[in-house]
């Protein structure tokens, strides 16, 4: 079978610094590649862009950025749209938009589910991420994305498919919107940094009358009667359990410490959840 390219990104690495969003735009705008792009408008296109998520509440609150791009789907709903050829599949697994075929194929735009195809009013031609197909052809193992990230966050790999379903299950990676069956080669690892809830508090226990910190509590979180997930209290008496659904019903808190002890019930609705400061008994 033969090797295929596909993008993994940590969404826990990214910082929203947006070097990747301009290494590609250092890459494309002023530059043609024939047969692969053509170039990019100096505004209105963002090829790669960072989608931002906020989760929580004051005090435990975090901001996590996902950059996306054209997921290179195997089943591109722009190759179903395109006419005369104009997007093709390559061997390797990237899809190119032809930048002369495609010629007044707007169809092409709206038929991505992604949002990831742009266009080109003055050139009249969709235009979309290119996996950086030129520079790889030329002997490149990563794009410009990558090389220019400080973080580590992308991780672009060639591999057999059966290989990449390995490293798949392995880390827990996912793709954008999978009921859509397009089966994209772009794979995000902590999607729950976007997906999914936390619920958080602040743990104290009074001392000889004196309000303290709880540190070392051990806070389990229960949900029928089974425990889906433990932490441990910080030195500020804080603890945050994560990778919980939205909208997944009524829960239950057991917190232990030294000095005591104590339960909470409470709902999870589509948000993250502060409950406050907790007083052990």
């Amino acid at each position: 079978m033969a090797k295929k390219w596909n993008m993994i990104i940590d969404i826990e690495r990214c910082d929203n610094c947006r070097v990747c969003f301009l290494a590609a735009k250092d890459e494309h705008i002023g530059n043609e590649f024939p047969g692969y792009a053509a170039s990019q408008p100096p505004q209105g296109h963002n090829w790669i862009e960072i989608e931002r998520k906020e989760r929580g509440s004051y005090p435990i609150v975090e901001a996590n950025f996902m950059p996306v791009m054209c997921n290179h789907c195997d089943d591109a709903p722009c190759m179903k749209a395109a006419t005369d050829g104009a997007v093709r599949k390559r061997d390797d697994g990237i899809v190119i938009i032809d930048p002369e075929k495609s010629k007044g194929q707007k169809a092409i735009v709206d038929a991505c589910p992604y949002n990831a195809v742009s266009w080109n009013e003055e050139r009249q031609i969709p235009q979309a991420w290119i996996f950086d197909a030129h520079l790889l052809d030329d002997g490149w193992t990563q794009t410009r994305a990558e090389q220019a990230c400080p973080t580590g966050v992308f991780r672009s790999v060639k591999v057999e498919d059966q290989e990449m379903q390995q490293i798949t299950a392995a880390e827990g990676l996912e793709v954008l919107q999978p009921e859509l069956g397009t089966r994209p080669r772009v794979y995000y690892k902590n999607m729950h940094l976007m997906a999914q809830c936390f619920v958080s508090g602040s743990v104290a226990a009074n001392i000889d009358g004196v309000e303290e910190c709880a540190e070392g509590a051990e806070v389990i979180l229960k949900q029928n009667g089974s425990e889906i997930g433990r932490a441990t209290t910080d030195t500020f008496g804080e603890f945050k359990i994560d990778k919980l659904e939205k909208n997944s019903g009524q829960y239950e808190l057991e917190v232990k410490g030294s000095t005591g002890s104590l339960s909470t019930k409470f709902e999870l609705s589509d948000k993250s959840l502060y409950l406050g400061a907790i007083e052990l008994a």
